[in-house]
């Protein structure tokens, strides 16, 4: 059994995995799409149930999760599109997470690349986590869109196949609409990792979809990938709304906002106390 415990770090923190690997080039709508997708959905948004205006899917395939999530921000379009669109800026972004050690940006090659350590458990130390490394593609910026990439070909414990597609465009009132597409693939080992999680540590987290349309909530990995979904679009959303603090106040504002967005779903969310996350973040997030 022990050899399989790093499971939970893959659900609770490795789907930063924003976009599928072998769909990636259909799940991105571009700016044309992306404003049709805003007027079709905006019933959606208006009257969602997760306490903003979100919209999050999310579907189980044969050893692949997939999942999306649109959302409006309540930022000028210049703004989320230069923060985005900064490899660093993600690594600011994705270290709010819980599980999320330490994040760097380095180059191999010609490549720029995310290396992110993720831990077991939110209490393991950055030496002893596992490594993603992202290969970040030259984003897509344009007066009116900005689509963002990044991928890796292989993560720990079988996985594989890891992608990343954010893209945005302005809406009225200084607003932008904002389409994460997500997934990752995995093999035989983490099939069987998964299975394990979901019968022990995992049996009772839910996500925020409801179970063949009605409450409870959907468990499994359809939830796994929900909970994370909802985890790094509040990471994005604390680092945006943010940004107009004073440099040397930035970070704990910054860390405050998503604790504070995340005990808004406790039922889904909730791991920890408020002191104990923002110890250890006031740590990780300056290493």
């Amino acid at each position: 059994m022990q050899v399989l415990r790093p499971w939970p770090a893959l659900g609770l923190a490795l789907v930063l995995v924003l976009a599928a690997g072998q769909a990636a080039a259909s799940g991105v709508l571009g700016a044309e799409g992306l404003r049709a997708q805003h007027a079709s959905l905006a019933p959606q948004l208006a009257s969602s149930p997760l306490k903003a205006p979100l919209v999050m899917k999310s579907e189980e395939a044969s050893r692949r999760i997939e999942g999306e999530m649109y959302a409006v921000l309540d930022q000028p379009f210049a703004t989320v599109s230069s923060a985005l669109a900064d490899p660093a800026h993600w690594c600011d972004i994705l270290i709010l997470h819980l599980n999320n050690k330490q994040c760097q940006t380095t180059r191999a090659g010609a490549d720029t690349v995310l290396e992110l350590k993720v831990g077991n458990t939110y209490k393991q130390p950055a030496a002893q986590a596992s490594t993603l490394r992202f290969t970040w593609k030259t984003p897509e910026v344009q007066p009116d869109y900005l689509g963002v990439q990044m991928s890796a070909a292989q993560g720990p414990y079988s996985t594989q196949d890891y992608q990343l597609v954010a893209e945005a465009v302005p809406l009225e009132g200084d607003r932008t609409f904002l389409h994460m597409t997500y997934a990752f693939g995995y093999g035989a080992a983490g099939s069987i990792a998964f299975n394990v999680y979901f019968g022990t540590a995992g049996k009772d987290k839910v996500g925020f979809s409801p179970a063949n349309g009605n409450p409870p909530f959907v468990g499994g990995a359809r939830g796994l990938m929900e909970r994370n979904t909802m985890r790094y679009f509040l990471c994005i959303q604390a680092y945006l709304d943010t940004l107009a603090a004073a440099s040397d106040d930035r970070l704990e504002r910054r860390m405050e906002a998503w604790f504070d967005g995340t005990e808004k779903y406790p039922r889904q969310l909730h791991e920890m106390e408020r002191a104990e996350y923002l110890k250890m973040k006031r740590v990780e997030a300056q290493r």
